[in-house]
């Protein structure tokens, strides 16, 4: 298969973020929520747990939210112009994440509109293997709604890394470290719910056409290993189950899902990394209370 060819320059997708970034704060385009961020220790990780502090530049009106019962818009197309960062290919796009709890968060969207439940493609990985190249970052996916996901239009996430605080960059790491040493998809003993996990050679980000056809081999022997199997929709492949994604340059795990909610609060990929997001500071409690470990597992399979 022929991959697009990619439009992104070597050495200026961090800058351009940075950029777009000032630039979209000026204009209210960008609107961060500020968090309060709590520590809770549990199961040999430390999750970063953030309960919503406010906006900045807040709008009208209430704070931004995902409502299943909402009329479907579409954000993607077209998108705002000011949240633009960079073109990496005739299939993907940057943009900023109009609503970010991590500074400097940004999307790889599809130009052309594919289902967030549709399986992720030769070019999705492309257009990841080139963003991740060019920022130290975890990227992430979120297979469906059930999986966390706020929009259906395809989109890949990074955030930069670290995630904040002390300790490893990514809080699940320490768990992931203890995973076997070997090349194929294995478990990690810390994580008690089915997933599979697979380190990576940093080497390959160097280039993306190469980087996308490991991560894609990697990414089928994943979902194999987890029952993510595959069925034709109106001519796309989708995904049997709901699922998160996550990796960094070092590694890559996926997480299949029984459902979005844990004690009323959604989970995320960014959860599966050691870092949950809430809207209020009664939630923080109700997570120490619960443990993060224990939601984790109630929203994925055995």
């Amino acid at each position: 298969m022929t991959l697009p060819k990619v439009a992104l320059a070597p050495g200026t997708l961090w800058p351009t973020i940075v950029r777009r970034t000032h630039h979209a704060l000026a204009t209210q385009a960008l609107r961060p929520i500020e968090t309060a961020e709590r520590v809770i220790e549990d199961g040999g990780v430390r999750f970063l747990v953030r309960s919503v502090a406010g906006l900045k530049h807040k709008p009208k009106g209430t704070a931004p939210t995902r409502s299943h019962d909402a009329p479907a818009r579409n954000p993607f197309l077209p998108y705002e112009q000011d949240l633009f960062v960079a073109d990496v290919s005739a299939t993907h796009l940057v943009l900023l994440n109009k609503f970010p709890v991590l500074s400097h968060h940004v999307l790889i969207v599809t130009r052309a509109y594919e289902p967030q439940e549709a399986l992720l493609t030769l070019e999705d990985f492309q257009a990841l293997a080139v963003c991740m190249e060019q920022m130290r970052g975890l990227a992430f996916y979120n297979g469906g709604s059930q999986a966390g996901a706020s929009q259906p239009h395809k989109h890949l996430q990074i955030v930069p890394l670290p995630l904040g605080g002390d300790g490893p960059s990514v809080p699940i790491e320490p768990l992931l470290a203890a995973a076997p040493a070997d090349v194929g998809p294995d478990r990690a003993p810390g994580l008690a719910f089915l997933h599979s996990f697979v380190r990576l050679n940093t080497a390959i980000f160097t280039q993306a056409d190469v980087a996308a056809e490991v991560l894609a081999q990697y990414y089928r022997a994943l979902r194999d290993a987890t029952g993510v199997g595959a069925q034709l929709e109106a001519g796309t492949l989708h995904q049997t189950v709901p699922y998160n994604l996550l990796l960094t340059r070092e590694w890559m795990l996926l997480v299949p899902r029984a459902g979005e909610l844990a004690a009323g609060i959604s989970v995320n990929a960014l959860g599966f990394a050691g870092s949950l997001f809430v809207k209020t500071p009664a939630q923080v409690e109700q997570v120490a209370r619960i443990g993060p470990m224990a939601m984790l597992r109630q929203v994925t399979i055995g």
